[in-house]
């Protein structure tokens, strides 16, 4: 009796541990890990390779549980071929029902600081993800009136739309077989409510700007400043200029209105009558005119206090900076002839 009892005992330990041996295995190598590993499943792999394939590439902790997983839950014939973005934070349970859903690869999308809505439709062109003028049509189509911190439309201009300037610039993963456009945008939305609302609530709360003038001020700082040491004392030229009811004469917002990012500025160019045309007219232009960086956003927030008025760099990008109008006409013959 006492042997059949102690054999019970033993039985039910080694059910119990068994269990929480299987439990334990079946989580993430790494919870914490951000890591994306591309795995291959190619046509006809047996479950076998695909767990040696899985063990081998540090995605899960056991090929036995991985196998027993597949087994009890009925799935090992459900396994799709192809290309897929994995992660050790993933569970057993997490890679299995993407293997079976047959989701593809993602395509690493970088956005630049300084991107437009233009340059923006052009880089998911190039990326094989949307149709040429899909992205501009709906920054200018799209409902987006539920993003609360959007500006009016009134006065934008017209091919970048309300959200010109708002859209974060970031490395997004993306996966082309499901990517929507509107969906896309919204998602750089929610990005820029992320890391500049959230991420500066009492710079906001204490400025005596608001949010559009502060990221229309940073995306001229954006493309402006050549270096983040440039940055802080040309956000603090701009805001005396505009604070003294001065031109910001910055010819960056005559090259957006005219779609002309590299080609010279002629004469007739900075007589254009455009609102956005900081040459002839005195303020701010009535929206951003590219996605401002981190650094330029804080720039904007944060200007440094300068005896200088004006600035310009040469044509290897050195910048010089002048007290007085006469000091700035010099800089000009001495550096721009």
């Amino acid at each position: 009796m006492r042997f059949l009892l102690a054999f019970i005992v033993l039985v039910g330990s080694v059910a119990v541990a068994s269990t929480l041996w299987y439990q334990q295995e079946l989580k993430p190598v790494d919870s914490a890990s951000s890591q994306r590993i591309t795995v291959t499943v190619e046509q006809g792999m047996s479950v076998e390779q695909i767990a040696d394939l899985l063990k081998e590439r540090g995605l899960i902790r056991s090929v036995r549980a991985f196998r027993l997983y597949l087994r009890f839950t009925g799935e090992d014939r459900g396994i799709k071929a192809g290309r897929f973005i994995l992660q050790p934070s993933q569970s057993v349970q997490e890679i299995v029902d993407i293997l079976r859903s047959g989701r593809g690869e993602e395509i690493v999308l970088t956005i630049p600081e300084g991107y437009t809505v233009t340059d923006i439709d052009k880089l998911l062109v190039d990326s094989g993800l949307a149709e040429a003028g899909a992205f501009v049509r709906c920054a200018q189509e799209c409902d987006l009136s539920d993003v609360w911190f959007l500006p009016e439309s009134a006065g934008l201009a017209e091919r970048g739309g309300i959200v010109e300037g708002y859209l974060y610039p970031d490395t997004y993963f993306v996966e082309a077989q499901q990517f929507d456009t509107e969906q896309f945008m919204r998602r750089l939305l929610h990005t820029f409510e992320q890391k500049v609302i959230e991420a500066f609530p009492e710079q906001l709360a204490r400025s005596d700007r608001s949010l559009h003038e502060a990221i229309t001020m940073a995306s001229l700082i954006e493309k402006e400043a050549s270096n983040d040491t440039e940055r802080p004392i040309i956000a603090g030229i701009l805001w005396k200029r505009y604070s003294e009811g001065l031109g910001l004469g910055v010819d960056a917002t005559v090259r957006y209105i005219l779609n002309k990012p590299t080609t010279s500025i002629t004469v007739a160019d900075l007589n254009t009558n455009s609102p956005y045309n900081t040459r002839k007219f005195r303020g701010l232009p009535p929206g951003p005119i590219a996605s401002p960086g981190q650094q330029s956003i804080v720039a904007a927030f944060n200007p440094s206090e300068t005896e200088y008025w004006y600035y310009l760099h040469d044509p290897e990008g050195r910048i010089y900076y002048a007290r007085t109008n006469e000091e700035h006409n010099i800089n000009r013959y001495l550096y721009l002839r």
